[in-house]
């Protein structure tokens, strides 16, 4: 028997269909994570190691930015910055410095959720390592990127809270009294629920097919 070729229009037809329907599909699931970034960041505004509240965003960040890829990593983690910025819980240093503030808390989510995806991609041929991977890079940049925001915009001040506060100098200050408590949390809270997340990946690439 002889087979009959499909049209190329039905193909296309056929494409553009799967394409809708992947951006569908991709959309939701960041309109999801959006929401749950939002919630998570609220609730953990009342959890509080030292000076500042715990992120526990950084969870569904990873997550985004395995599933979609950098970008949407970046775009989860902006979310982040806005809703630290409108929750009050980066009012000090807006008291001091409105712009590095801003500059400061928007780009250090940006970049840690860009960074979460760029070392998942790299290294996806094995997931377990690229989600652990990913999962510490994103706890290191967005505290990194905080504390060289401090170095750049506010440290006169950050100087003076060391002082009050009895430490050596500012930068001890900076790691014990601003960071430190915060950061271990936040590094191991995203080790441990590692696992979580890659069976996350795996059901939501079921789903996808």
């Amino acid at each position: 028997m002889r087979r009959t070729r499909p049209e190329r229009g039905d193909s296309k037809e056929e494409l553009n269909m799967n394409g809708k329907r992947f951006n569908t599909r991709k959309l939701t699931g960041l309109a999801l994570l959006t929401a749950i970034v939002v919630v998570l960041q609220l609730l953990g505004s009342f959890i509080r190691f030292g000076t500042f509240s715990i992120s526990l965003v950084l969870v569904p960040i990873v997550v985004g930015a395995a599933l979609y890829g950098p970008w949407a990593g970046c775009w989860l983690g902006f979310v982040f910055g806005i809703v630290v910025l409108l929750s009050g819980d980066a009012a000090a240093f807006l008291a001091i410095s409105p712009l590095g503030t801003i500059l400061t808390v928007l780009v250090k989510g940006s970049l840690a959720g860009l960074c979460a995806g760029a070392v998942y991609n790299l290294l996806s041929r094995h997931e377990t390592p690229a989600v652990i991977t990913a999962a510490v890079v994103t706890p290191v940049v967005n505290t990194g990127v905080f504390l060289l925001g401090c170095l750049v915009f506010f440290m006169p001040t950050i100087r003076e809270w060391a002082a009050r506060f009895g430490y050596e100098n500012a930068g001890t200050f900076m790691i014990l009294g601003l960071v430190g408590g915060n950061f271990l949390f936040e590094l191991l809270f995203n080790i441990v629920l590692s696992p979580v997340i890659v069976r996350l990946i795996r059901i939501a690439r079921k789903d996808k097919n």
